[in-house]
């Protein structure tokens, strides 16, 4: 279904370029090493080689020209509470600003490092931190914020194994690159507000190429992933969105239902503290379409290492050179800091108002590195599988990579389909922004990236998956996760269509007081094909564009199929509020569907001026004659007369026969779009009455 305008990458090129074939499926470790086995056991490096490395692999840091907040040295800001020494968040980020404004540069620019190896084995790894005073992004915000980089490295032949930056959490995939230059200098991009990191290291300094691209290779050497057509040429790793071509809304946060700005502890913080304003939305529910004037990604600060010898880097032409120098800091000097505090912020986070148990605001939170797996077990932070697969070659000490379950899904937005009849199909196309995507059972949001959702280590069982993103009405299904498959498609075929929210119809089903007891749920729009595709347990509803033509098909538990026609036009809602399964119900659906066909070619036919107008009339007759043999099969089927509504659906099939004749005579009297629709829907009701001949169900 997607827009042949689409961007899509190559995924030839891709391989040929990196030389490998894409893997078969996410596996890995999280943050926290779930399911993989047990790494080796490492201790510090000692000190004088622990800076000795630390300054060989410093990275050059680039930030995008919004930043606000910079990595610094939290220490400024501590305080004691009842014998434990914290940094408060409100502490932090005034005192941050307020500094910030009076230097008119980022104050104490700092950067930690730690070096651990690895008992037994040459693998060691130094560890860069990068502490910031706050965190602003479109998932969420919060107060104080660490990110990492982690440069693995072989004592014995002296040279870099892999580099692995941080994303968002360990719901989405790192950023990693196997094998790096020993001569280069790593680079590090900082997402805007969020601080997420990813690598620089082919000659384009400042920007991000996912794949290979004008002669340049790839920042990342993350694979792609088989089993679903739509993600096999996309590398799966966050990556940084803005510097793709893609859009990022971001939100205010807010504490006790007003901007953190307002806020009495915080003076010196005002609204242009923040992320800029043409950046930012309030809220997602209030707008009825995806924003499209978002800035792109502008390239502002970049950092380097102070004791870093001019023109000491790898000789390559950098488009920015680093204008604020950062000390380096061994991490031990900040582990006296026991909790980085400040009371939970939220915004709003707009999910369908029929799931019972939503979710209307979410956060993260930060920990200090030193409570965190990755911080003695830097390997547990690996999550691409090949490359897990190579070190654990090298090192018996890494863990072989085992299955993490994740929850995939290409998101796409739903647009009206110019092949159609005004407001009868659609089609879908790359959605402007990027989303976000939850399950309720692990409420951590995850952008997307590329328009690509993976939400990774995810426990077999069942869930619920939403989707959101600014202007769009959000999507909820229910996905069941076996634990047998590393990777599970969500939405229909891997595809989740959004809808912007002014073009959103609520469509809902209800079963009850019907004797239905519905399984699936499946929504076809006429051009578009399946929109939606999931289980169902109960009431269920989904948004569609009214400026489609739908058929809503339902299941029961003892797989037999109901249909049903829906053509929202203007309305705001529409329920199927008594749906049934079997005969009757599919013949309805194809009197249905003939009639409403029959009344556009009709209108068709009055407008047309080529001559054809007694073929055209003749194909209207013709689809009448097909609802009217729909209509006495359900009628037949109604009254419990098995035999006599087969008959019916029998001399059904002879019609329709009849009747696709007839446009083929009469489709140069139509105009296509219509000619189009009308050879679509004959599709369906071909389909609908060969179910209904086949069904047990009356």
């Amino acid at each position: 279904m997607r827009d042949a305008d689409s961007p899509s990458v190559n995924r030839r090129a891709f391989l040929r370029a990196t030389g490998v074939a894409a893997a078969g499926s996410l596996a890995g470790c999280s943050t926290g090493g779930n399911g993989n086995t047990a790494e080796g056991t490492t201790n510090a490096v000692a000190d004088e080689r622990a800076r000795e490395l630390a300054e060989r692999f410093a990275p050059t840091v680039y930030f995008d020209a919004n930043e606000r907040w910079f990595p610094t040295d939290p220490r400024p800001y501590e305080s004691d509470a009842e014998g434990r020494t914290v940094v408060d968040g409100f502490d932090a980020f005034e005192g941050y600003t307020r500094r910030s404004d009076e230097l008119g540069s980022p104050p104490d620019p700092t950067v930690f490092f730690r070096a651990v190896e690895y008992e037994n084995s040459p693998l060691a790894v130094v560890q860069f931190w990068f502490y910031s005073a706050f965190d602003q992004f479109t998932t969420n915000f919060h107060w104080h914020d660490w990110e990492v980089l982690h440069v693995f490295v072989d004592t014995e032949t002296d040279e870099p194994q892999m580099y692995v930056a941080s994303a968002h959490s360990p719901a989405v995939p790192n950023n990693e690159y196997i094998d790096p230059d020993p001569e280069t200098v790593p680079r590090v991009l900082s997402e805007l507000g969020s601080h997420s990191s990813t690598m620089s290291l082919n000659d384009r300094a400042d920007s991000f190429q996912r794949v290979p691209t004008d002669g340049l290779a790839a920042d990342i050497t993350n694979r792609a992933l088989d089993g679903l057509d739509a993600l096999t040429e996309i590398p799966v790793a966050y990556g940084l969105p803005r510097d793709e071509g893609t859009r990022l809304p971001y939100l205010v946060p807010e504490l006790d239902g007003r901007p953190l700005y307002e806020h009495d502890r915080l003076p010196s913080v005002e609204a242009s503290s923040l992320v800029a304003d043409e950046l930012t939305v309030r809220s997602f529910a209030d707008l009825t379409s995806p924003p499209t004037n978002l800035p792109r990604r502008e390239t502002g600060l970049a950092f380097d290492y102070r004791g870093r010898e001019t023109g000491a880097d790898d000789g390559r032409d950098d488009a920015a050179t680093a204008t604020v120098a950062y000390d380096l800091v061994p991490t031990a000097e900040v582990e006296h800091i026991s909790a980085f505090a400040g009371p939970r912020l939220g915004f709003e986070f707009a999910v369908p108002q029929f799931v019972e148990d939503a979710i209307e605001k979410h956060i993260t939170t930060t920990d200090p590195p030193w409570t965190q797996t990755r911080y003695d077990d830097p390997a547990t932070d690996i999550t691409e599988p090949v490359h897990r697969a190579t070190l654990a070659e090298r090192y018996e000490v890494v863990g072989e990579p085992t299955g993490v379950n994740s929850v995939i899904a290409s998101v796409t937005e739903a647009v009206r389909s110019a092949d159609a009849p005004d407001d009868e199909g659609l089609t879908t196309a790359r959605p402007a922004v990027e989303a976000v995507a939850f399950l309720q059972s692990d409420p951590v949001a995850v952008p997307t990236f590329g328009g690509i959702a993976v939400v990774r280590d995810v426990a077999p069982g069942e869930h619920r998956l939403t989707v959101n993103g600014a202007g769009f009405a959000p999507h909820s299904e229910p996905v069941t996760v076996s634990g047998e498959d590393d990777a599970t498609p969500a939405g229909a075929d891997g595809e989740i269509p959004l809808v912007a929210s002014g073009d959103a119809v609520k469509l809902g089903i209800d079963a009850d007081g019907t004797d239905a007891d519905l399984t699936r749920l499946r929504v076809e729009d006429d051009f578009a094909g399946t929109l939606y595709d999931a289980a169902m347990d109960g009431p269920d509803a989904v948004y569609v564009h009214r400026g489609g033509a739908f058929t809503a098909e339902v299941r029961d538990a003892e797989d037999d199929v109901g249909a049903f026609r829906v053509n929202p036009g203007e309305e705001s809602a529409v329920d199927i509020d008594r749906p049934r399964t079997g005969k009757a119900s599919l013949a309805e659906y194809v009197a249905d569907l003939s009639s409403e066909t029959a009344d556009a070619v009709r209108a068709a036919a009055r407008d047309d001026a080529s001559g054809s107008a007694n073929a055209v009339g003749g194909l209207a007759r013709a689809l009448e004659a097909v609802g009217a043999a729909a209509a006495r099969a359900a009628e037949r089927a109604d009254a419990g007369d098995r035999g006599n509504a087969d008959r019916a659906l029998e001399a059904l099939d002879s019609n329709l026969e009849r009747a696709a004749a007839r446009l083929e005579d009469s489709r140069d009297g139509l105009p296509e779009p219509v000619a189009k629709a009308t050879e679509k829907r004959f599709g369906q009701a071909e389909k609908r009455a060969a179910q209904a001949l086949d069904a047990r169900k009356l």
